[in-house]
C-alpha cells in the first residue's frame, strides 16, 4: 500500500476520551490519530500536561501514527489508537 501521509500540526486535548488527538491528512482523506495521557506521560517518563509532552515527541509518534494507518489499525470509530491504554 503506497499512501501519502501527511500530519498537519493540529493537536487537541480530548476530556472525554483522555487522550491527545491529532489528524493525518491520507490521500488527501482527513482521520484521526489519538494515543493517551495516561500512555503518552508514562512512554516517555513525563509529568504534568500531556498535550506539550505530544509536542515535545511530535515526530516519533507521527512515525507510530503512519505505522498504525498503513496496517489499517483503525477502530470501530475510524480513529487510530497509538495505545491501547485508553
Amino acid at each position: 500500500m503506497n499512501q501519502a501521509i501527511h500530519f498537519p500540526e493540529r493537536e487537541w486535548w480530548d476530556e472525554t476520551a483522555q487522550a491527545v488527538c491529532f489528524t493525518a491528512l491520507v490521500n488527501g482523506f482527513q482521520c484521526v490519530c489519538a494515543i493517551s495521557g495516561k500512555a503518552l506521560l508514562s512512554r516517555f517518563t513525563a509529568d504534568g500536561d500531556a498535550l506539550s509532552c505530544f509536542r515535545l515527541h511530535r515526530w516519533e509518534l507521527e512515525d507510530d501514527a503512519a505505522q498504525a494507518i498503513k496496517r489499517q489499525e483503525e477502530d470501530a470509530q475510524g480513529w487510530f489508537w497509538l495505545s491501547s491504554d485508553r
